[in-house]
């Protein structure tokens, strides 16, 4: 195998394991999404409300990046 060959082999190692590790966060993120972010539904107050406008504003953020919309379309 080629040095070249050997470094493409690295970075698709590592890109597998990124992917992996997306995987296991967005599994994470749609678990606490379904309790609610451990708040009950009777309790919610606007604070809750800013961190969970807060991490829809990042997830859109990290959406138009992958799909290159919004800021990030050319």
């Amino acid at each position: 195998m080629t040095k070249k060959q050997e470094n493409h082999q690295r970075a698709c190692d590592r890109f597998i394991q990124h992917t992996a590790r997306i995987d296991a966060i967005l599994k994470r993120l749609q678990g606490a999404c379904d309790d609610h972010f451990g708040h009950h539904p009777d309790h919610i107050n606007w604070g809750d409300t800013g961190f969970v406008a807060d991490i829809v504003k990042d997830l859109e953020d990290i959406s138009d990046r992958v799909f290159k919309e919004g800021e990030y379309a050319f």
